[in-house]
């Protein structure tokens, strides 16, 4: 069996099996079309049971040099990891090459929220006037009102929504679901939004969805991070703005107003307390910033 083969049985077992997300599976098609391209060229070798750890290495290092920033140097190592534990699996390898093959470590980066003003100058930024500004006002407004994921904001529908108890229903990350609080800046643009604008953009495929787009279908989460970077430019902002670093600018301002780290874990969807404790590592940092900007001796 050749490499080519072996890469369509996995995506299938993926797709049927494992019933993993389309994006998954070709981002997994595309790691495993570049190892089977790399190695084909500077190998010769066209099938899985002549692959060493070896040429494994080989092959994370000539990606290490061609730029591959360390975030997808680990998503290569994945797929190569799953791909070969899937042969092994069903027996077409006795040996698992890539069993010993280790993660790359990533750069241990704070989140970079917005500050207030910053926030104050992306929401102004839509024009009201027509139906797709009102719809991008709305979405920026609850991003970063709720501190949702992108794939919850393009995932959420009518039913989730309930506007006079100004709380919204997400199922985030292992399908579990949340109540989050909308607010009132929030929801005056989501009600606008829904009775003045969407009307004008459903189309028979629309469904439930709360966002659409101008032919009526839901919007994805590539044309959410269009909208939020062009929104970002428009308004002036000094460096590439995405839909996480409204999140990232929800949990943070909700901590520098003195909530408490147990209510922004719930709101966020954290499944444990340690990942929203990163955003007190922001704080810190901000609060060293100004220490050092206006204290005589910072």
């Amino acid at each position: 069996m050749i490499i080519a083969e072996a890469i369509e049985k996995l995506l299938l077992y993926l797709a049927t099996e494992r019933g993993l997300s389309t994006n998954y599976q070709l981002s997994t098609r595309a790691s495993l079309e570049r190892f089977t391209s790399w190695i084909n060229d500077s190998k010769g070798i066209n099938e899985p049971s002549a692959i060493t750890p070896q040429h494994l290495h080989d092959f994370l290092m000539a990606e290490k040099k061609r730029g591959l920033a360390t975030t997808s140097l680990k998503l290569e190592v994945v797929a190569l990891r799953i791909f070969f534990r899937f042969l092994c699996a069903r027996n077409f390898l006795s040996i698992d090459p890539a069993e010993k093959l280790p993660l790359p470590r990533l750069p241990h980066l704070l989140p970079q929220p917005l500050s207030k003003q910053q926030i104050e100058q992306l929401l102004a930024t839509p024009q009201e006037k027509t139906s797709l500004g009102l719809r991008d006002k709305a979405i920026l407004e609850l991003l970063y009102a709720c501190g949702l994921r992108i794939s919850e904001l393009c995932q959420a529908r009518l039913e989730q929504l309930n506007l006079e108890e100004g709380m919204i229903r997400v199922t985030g990350k292992g399908n579990k679901t949340r109540l989050v609080p909308i607010g009132r800046a929030a929801s005056q643009a989501l009600e606008h939004y829904l009775t003045t604008a969407r009307p004008q953009l459903i189309s028979p495929k629309s469904g439930a969805a709360i966002f659409l787009s101008v032919r009526g279908h839901p919007l994805t989460p590539a044309r959410i991070w269009q909208l939020v970077n062009s929104y970002a430019k428009q308004a002036g902002l000094p460096a590439m703005v995405h839909p996480h670093q409204l999140r990232h600018s929800f949990a943070t301002h909700l901590l520098s107003g003195g909530a408490d780290l147990r209510i922004i874990q719930e709101l966020l969807g954290h499944a444990s307390i340690a990942t929203t404790q990163i955003y007190t590592q922001v704080d810190c940092e901000q609060l060293k910033a100004i220490h050092q900007q206006f204290h005589p001796r910072g």
